[in-house]
């Protein structure tokens, strides 16, 4: 039986343990936080029999095969240093780590003393995700992916967090060398990774502070990203996030030399788009019978989750650390390759890169270069 520790008590860490308790073979045996209030509560709603304030404290008195570390990114590199030192497998929420060069040597850490680490990109493992990779390995792009898009956007308008990050000058949120972004983009970013064979691919930027967070006087939390990532004359991408556009679109679309894919994360879809072409006025008849047809397949595909209990909001982060601990148990590779976390990484540095580079994060910037 693995024993587990949970490292961080914030809302995030609510939806690990209740995964986590759904997994066999395995027993939450320690929570920590600098906060005693939210590691007292944390181990009162899940039964955890030990609380600690201190990280050092937790493994040397509970020693955890697995430590999953949901603490806010700055803390990250530092935490997971520990815990590998000690002989812990991690799984560390999203964003991985602060940067490339952090990102690296943890990997590298975790692969010279022959543990497992992952990164919490648990969006690449629900059911639809799944689904659609399946398709892919089956050769249904007819080859290779030649283009991608990855959509994904957050409402500030509405959630507790963007408020209190909105009001907040001293947030952590604000503190990160992408801000907002560097919290948020890391899952539609990683959808990308696993298509893309270079490990330092092109990147073009254009970001910039929306009209309406202008409105309310904030000039730095840059909230509109377009960003163009290519590989030589192979394959391209776009990544598009936005906290204005509607509908608030969470999607991934890929297309190979014969098909292409929609994946919609919000609704559970998964539309084939064939690339044959009719003739004459049949082009504009049969395509829109054939997505007819695809939408009421997906309709009953997620009914028949729905009555198997299959159906849940955290059903890629189940999988994923089911994944992940059968890795750890049997001792074959993490469900999620050290090569395209890496490459997560070095994308996100370019992207802030260049929008500091632009000077005023508050204007339009589009830069096209290369960073080393």
């Amino acid at each position: 039986m693995l024993k587990v520790a949970i490292i961080g008590c914030g809302k995030i860490a609510d939806a690990h343990l209740e995964e986590i308790q759904r997994v066999g073979d395995c027993e939450v045996v320690a929570a920590c936080d600098c906060e005693p209030l939210m590691v007292r509560q944390c181990c009162d709603r899940y039964h955890i029999p030990h609380a600690f304030r201190d990280v050092r404290e937790l493994l040397d008195a509970c020693r955890p095969d697995v430590v999953h570390l949901t603490t806010p990114p700055r803390s990250h590199f530092p935490i997971a240093m520990q815990c590998l030192a000690s002989g812990a497998h991690l799984y560390i929420e999203k964003p991985f780590a602060l940067n490339y060069e952090e990102t690296r040597q943890l990997l590298d850490c975790a692969e010279s003393k022959r543990l497992k680490i992952t990164a919490g990109h648990d969006l690449q493992f629900s059911p639809v995700a799944r689904r659609m990779r399946g398709l892919i390995q089956t050769g249904y792009l007819g080859g290779a992916p030649v283009h991608m898009e990855s959509y994904y956007c957050y409402e500030l308008g509405n959630p507790t967090y963007a408020r209190a990050l909105l009001a907040n000058s001293g947030h952590w949120v604000r503190q990160l060398p992408g801000k907002l972004l560097q919290n948020v983009i890391s899952h539609g970013m990683a959808r990308l990774a696993e298509y893309f064979e270079g490990d330092d691919p092109d990147v073009q930027v254009c970001g910039y502070v929306s009209p309406m967070l202008r409105s309310l006087g904030e000039e730095e939390i840059v909230d509109e990203l377009r960003v163009m990532v290519s590989e030589g004359r192979q394959r391209s991408a776009y990544f598009t996030f936005s906290s204005q556009m509607q509908p608030a679109l969470n999607q991934f679309r890929i297309f190979g030399p014969a098909n292409g894919l929609v994946l919609d994360q919000d609704q559970e879809t998964l539309l084939r788009l064939p690339g044959r072409r009719f003739k004459s006025y049949a082009q504009k008849f049969i395509p829109p019978v054939v997505t007819a047809k695809e939408c009421i397949s997906n309709v009953a595909t997620n009914l028949r989750l729905l009555l198997r209990r299959e159906f849940q909001p955290k059903a890629g982060m189940h999988w994923l650390i089911s994944s992940f601990y059968n890795a750890i148990a049997n001792n074959t590779p993490p469900p999620i390759p050290a090569r395209e976390i890496l490459w997560t990484a070095r994308v996100m540095d370019k992207i802030f890169a260049q929008l500091h580079r632009g000077g005023d994060w508050g204007e339009l910037h589009k830069i096209h270069d290369e960073i080393p």
